[in-house]
């Protein structure tokens, strides 16, 4: 026992330190691979993605990001605790935002999509705890135009399909960087199932849910945290 025990804090001490070191490095350059895009490749929808940086990323397709999946994301530092115990308080009275569409913040949605794995049931329960990890460190070194930047190029908007720029071109012919509002909240719509809500042509769910989508960004357009991230 002793033995397994001294191994294991050896590979738990290492495994920390690479990771660390792995997610510093992030701060500055673009994951080379996720598991998500690896399981894409080997489930044969291939990999279609192209990275691209923070200025190249249209500012109504981050507005769209926030709007829809996490309208709180200025203020939490990566958990929004108040949701996650159900309350129904989430936000101060003098705030016009609401929790966002989506289980998990965009934080975590990043953690998730860069570190770990998808799924549910079992593996699910035991992603949290380094997902926790993950999404407080993020928030720590990367800060929130970090995280949104590299949120936007990892997910996948497709099947196969991983970042807004490879999106953007497969979608509607033009880089990300010239979406309009309404294009924006048509690929974003697609983010709670990729595989299965079609952008083009729309899916009865993303047409509803990318006029829900404007209608929020109208609402929060103007807020100044939200400014202060997406422009």
């Amino acid at each position: 026992m002793r033995t397994f025990w001294r191994w294991f804090l050896r590979i738990t001490f290492w495994m920390f330190l690479t990771s660390f070191v792995y997610l510093i490095l992030l701060k500055w350059v673009f994951p080379p691979i996720t598991m998500t895009q690896i399981g894409a490749v080997f489930g044969g929808y291939g990999l279609k993605r192209d990275y691209v940086s923070w200025d190249e990323i249209s500012p109504n397709v981050k507005l769209a990001a926030i709007a829809s999946e996490d309208q709180l994301f200025p203020d939490h530092g990566g958990f929004d605790w108040k949701s996650l115990e159900k309350s129904l308080s989430t936000v101060p009275k003098n705030k016009k935002r609401v929790r966002g569409g989506a289980a998990s913040t965009i934080s975590q949605q990043t953690a998730k999509n860069v570190f770990l794995w998808q799924g549910n049931g079992f593996m699910r329960y035991v992603r949290k705890l380094p997902e926790f990890y993950f999404t407080q460190l993020s928030e720590w070194i990367w800060g929130k135009k970090r995280i949104l930047e590299v949120y936007l190029n990892c997910i996948e908007m497709g099947p196969g399909i991983f970042g807004i720029e490879a999106a953007a071109q497969q979608y509607f012919g033009k880089p990300a960087k010239n979406l309009t509002r309404a294009e924006a909240a048509k690929i974003i719509a697609c983010l709670p199932n990729p595989k299965k809500y079609t952008v083009k042509p729309a899916s009865r769910w993303v047409a509803w849910k990318s006029q829900w989508i404007l209608k929020q960004m109208n609402a929060i357009a103007d807020d100044p945290e939200v400014k202060a991230i997406t422009e």
